[in-house]
């Protein structure tokens, strides 16, 4: 089956004990909602850097950078969207995008 990137754009570390707790609840929430799909619960992402064609490298991640990610499967880019219509991530304001791995990435399981 077919792996999807939810790459995620935006949103930020939630401020207070309590309101982690929350987040992450819901993060659990929806990882359980849609269960066996979840290949890789992902991560935020930290600092980065931009490389270019010709080998040179700069701060940050570009105009837009991923803040986080997650790897699901589903049968088709259709499901994938639908399956991360629940994702917490939108809470925060943020934006995702789900690209489909190239195949040489899907082989580095």
């Amino acid at each position: 089956m077919p792996k999807y990137l939810l790459a995620y754009h935006g949103g930020g570390m939630a401020e207070g004990e309590e309101e982690q707790a929350k987040v992450m609840a819901a993060w659990g929430a929806w990882f359980g909602s849609i269960g066996d799909a979840v290949v890789d619960p992902g991560n935020p992402t930290g600092p980065s850097r931009t490389l270019a064609s010709d080998g040179s490298a700069s701060a940050g991640g570009g105009p837009n950078p991923i803040t986080g990610y997650t790897l699901v499967k589903a049968t088709d880019l259709d499901a994938a969207v639908s399956l991360a219509k629940g994702c917490p991530i939108f809470a925060s304001a943020a934006r995702s995008r789900w690209p489909r791995p190239s195949r040489c990435e899907r082989a580095r399981r």
